[in-house]
């Protein structure tokens, strides 16, 4: 059993021409709305990827709740711990997505997701775990500290975090943008380290060596939102199930090119059987 400790959102999406500028307004855009949040997304991903899941997370006691928790119950996540909080709203992501390139920005309103807290772990058996800082980072080392198997952490978005947080990982997962953020403190933690590239694919390092990289298979990008998360979760679920370095790299970076081919963050979210199916085609 996997437990993912993070952030349930609505995802509020306008795909355009184009991305704005600073002070510019783009037109011509599609309207849709989509279950997201980082820890709700890595949720769903591993469980779709074969991993028994629960969430540890809430949302606010309004009409997105309903909405944004929709695909992972009927995915199969254990929702048990999900707090319905009164007087907080469910988080809501604004994203923008330009059609052509399927590249994006991200504003987040969190809600409800900023209230967990350590007590919400404190009774709870953890084997192994996933967390984002998407939510309050207290929560994160509690249930790090519980965990008895896996700890997987993907380090975003980018903030100040403390040392022990990633002394407790065995997996950090960043783009390169937060590697640059985090420094040589990734290199010095002890954990495995991932880096995605994005349409380059990843690489993992042990101790500050490279020890895996992985190319992603070509496909028809038309949308990224959720492919990080993807690739999070694939590469936990496989280091999990004990697959090499080189080998969970390269499955977790086909499933992460996967989710670009579909809109949405969780929509998107590919089934175990389509990652080994094309990781085979590709081969």
């Amino acid at each position: 059993m996997i437990t993912v400790v993070g952030s349930v959102n609505l995802d509020i999406v306008a795909t355009g021409p184009a991305l704005p500028r600073p002070g510019e307004t783009v037109g011509g855009a599609r309207l849709a709305r989509h279950p997201g949040g980082k820890g709700a997304n890595q949720a769903l991903a591993a469980r779709r990827l074969g991993a028994e899941v629960k969430l540890v997370g809430a949302v606010g006691a309004d009409d997105m709740a309903d909405e944004a928790l929709k695909l992972l119950q009927s995915g199969g996540v254990d929702l048990s711990q999900v707090a319905h909080v009164n007087g907080e709203t469910t988080g809501v992501a604004l994203i923008a997505v330009d059609a052509t390139s399927g590249e994006n920005l991200i504003v987040v309103c969190p809600g409800a997701n900023n209230v967990l807290r350590p007590g919400d772990v404190a009774d709870l058996p953890i084997e192994h775990m996933m967390g984002v800082l998407e939510v309050p980072v207290p929560v994160l080392l509690a249930a790090a500290e519980k965990a008895t198997g896996f700890v997987s952490l993907n380090l975003a978005p980018a903030m100040t975090i403390p040392d022990q947080l990633m002394t407790l990982a065995d997996l950090l997962s960043v783009n390169e943008t937060e590697a640059e953020t985090y420094g040589d403190r990734l290199m010095t933690c002890g954990a495995l380290v991932a880096v995605s590239l994005g349409a380059e694919g990843a690489v993992l390092y042990k101790d500050g060596k490279e020890i895996a990289r992985a190319a992603p298979p070509k496909v028809q990008v038309v949308d990224t939102v959720g492919a990080g998360d993807t690739f999070t979760a694939a590469l936990t679920v496989a280091l999990i199930e004990g697959k090499s370095p080189q080998d969970a790299l390269a499955f977790a970076v086909t499933a992460g090119a996967l989710a670009c081919t579909r809109p949405g963050a969780q929509p998107s979210l590919p089934h175990r059987r389509d990652v080994d199916a094309l990781a085979l085609g590709g081969k």
